[in-house]
């Protein structure tokens, strides 16, 4: 892509090396940055396009490798695995968001005050997780996050005035209304500056390509219009968090 420059970065947790990559405007330095978490399919090409395309408007993308060693499961037999351990440890979950966070506030092109979280799916549920937990960012963002995954104890969040943008579907058995709500009263208690989009007729992963031609589309669909609200409204969202950059 014209202007823009793509680079590896490895990092570490633990024993487990992971594959991160930066996405950046060519000759950015200590710029405005997103930090990206990818959903359940691991940092795969789909989640490689937004990078390119947040880049080509001006950010700086780190795109997390949570997995570790640039893991893609494809199927439910992998996936399920990996998304149970991390809700069956949270600190371990946890600890790889961080350390995809502290790897990205090393790189030259970041300016480490300036990150937001942009999350889709697993991704969305860890952004919010990192939130609640007491992460630090300039804002987050959770695409069709599952709120089934969130924990419940907010106390420990230092999310007051923090920009949060969520986005839903009205029929996401991953994000029931009662769920929804129940995150409208966290935020608000975290004194988080929140917005929940919702989108009608829509379930769980409405922006992923991979959900066309769902088997089970009550649980899982594409849903190209709204994918569509969706990006426009994390654009809009991502202007505000960083007004210098809008337009770019």
């Amino acid at each position: 892509m014209p202007g823009i420059t793509r680079r590896d970065v490895a990092y570490r947790h633990g024993d487990t090396t992971m594959l991160g990559l930066l996405a950046s405007p060519t000759d950015a330095v200590e710029s405005a940055a997103v930090l990206l978490i990818h959903d359940a399919f691991g940092l795969s090409e789909d989640m490689i396009a937004i990078a390119d395309e947040l880049a080509g408007g001006g950010l700086v993308v780190f795109a997390a490798d949570v997995w570790g060693d640039r893991t893609t499961p494809t199927a439910q037999a992998e996936i399920g695995p990996l998304i149970g351990a991390m809700a069956g440890d949270r600190p371990e979950w946890q600890s790889r968001i961080s350390a995809a966070v502290a790897a990205a506030a090393e790189q030259p092109e970041i300016d480490p005050e300036r990150i937001a979280l942009l999350g889709y799916c697993f991704g969305g549920s860890s952004a919010l997780e990192f939130l609640r937990t007491g992460g630090r960012a300039r804002g987050v963002i959770a695409i069709h996050p599952g709120l089934d995954l969130l924990g419940h104890d907010w106390s420990a969040a230092a999310a007051s005035g923090i920009q949060v943008h969520v986005a839903v579907g009205s029929i996401d058995p991953m994000a029931t209304q009662e769920q929804r709500r129940q995150l409208e009263d966290d935020l608000t208690t975290a004194d988080a500056d929140w917005q929940i989009d919702v989108y009608s007729h829509t379930t769980h992963a409405f922006t992923s390509l991979r959900s066309q031609d769902s088997p089970r589309p009550d649980l899982f669909d594409y849903h190209p219009r709204n994918a569509a609200r969706a990006w426009q409204s994390t654009v809009r969202a991502l202007d505000e968090m960083f007004p210098d950059t809008a337009g770019a």
